[in-house]
């Protein structure tokens, strides 16, 4: 094998064990990304869902309870209140309809069950302090036992998504954790085999070299032709002794020319 072709496996070889590492390092960064991508997509969602539902359902009551406890002195300030409860019902009603759409951990089915039976139930207490048939009596007994069973039912949905994103959390931790042992265990067994690669080809070059400097010293030796150098470097001695035997045959063979 021609040293031309040795020095390009040998490179090659390298940017190889270059190549391994750098497409390892991407595919498992990539795998720790989309996990933590996957978090925030649904559960954090789900949490947002919930905290826009818990404030909505609070400006509800607010409205509900000033409207039912005459707190409204005047038509303007009734309608205001209708107004918000409007708003905030729309409001609602969007977030839950996402979080209909976003049911990814165990139960969760279960609360946002529990959530739009009494949402209904909810509405229809509001329908009914609309068309004034409620009062401070309903508003207690039955309007805000619903409210709060709502609420609780709003909070149990954060909580779950909470000890996702917890969860989830943890396992990515340990993922990159595991991920970084098997970085460095690979990067450990390139560097052994980039190092025996540098300890190996050069030796392996400079003692071809050194055997074939050493091989024309005793050509020349042979030839009666000693090689007085001292210097260490081998393409030197080579080179003086390719010209020592270059100008000895060289000249012998003119001189048979002229003859």
């Amino acid at each position: 094998m021609v040293v031309k072709k040795k020095l390009s496996l040998g490179l090659g070889f390298l940017f190889f064990i270059i190549f391994i590492l750098t497409i390892f390092c991407s595919f498992y960064i990539g795998k720790l990304s989309q996990e933590a991508g996957n978090i925030l997509k649904d559960n954090y969602s789900s949490l947002v869902y919930s905290k826009n539902m818990t404030l909505s359902l609070e400006n509800l009551r607010t409205a509900i309870s000033s409207i039912i406890f005459n707190q409204a002195e005047n038509k303007k300030t009734s309608n205001y209140y209708w107004q918000l409860y409007e708003k905030e019902k729309t409001e609602f009603e969007k977030n839950l309809q996402a979080e209909n759409k976003n049911i990814t951990e165990i139960h969760e089915n279960e609360y946002v069950e529990e959530i739009n039976k009494n949402y209904d139930i909810f509405l229809k207490l509001c329908q009914q302090i609309k068309t004034g048939t409620g009062s401070s009596i309903m508003y207690f007994n039955e309007f805000q036992p619903v409210f709060e069973q709502l609420k609780h039912s709003i909070d149990n949905i954060h909580e779950v998504n909470m000890q996702a994103v917890v969860r989830k959390s943890q396992m990515t931790r340990h993922d990159a954790d595991k991920t970084r042992n098997y970085m460095a265990g690979i990067g450990v067994f390139c560097m052994i085999l980039a190092f025996a690669y540098f300890w190996y080809f050069p030796l392996y070059i400079s003692n071809s070299i050194a055997y074939l400097a050493e091989k024309m010293r005793l050509l020349l030796k042979k030839l009666g032709m000693p090689l007085d150098s001292k210097t260490d470097d081998e393409f030197n001695v080579i080179l003086q002794s390719i010209n020592l035997i270059e100008n000895k045959y060289g000249g012998e063979k003119k001189t048979r020319i002229r003859e």
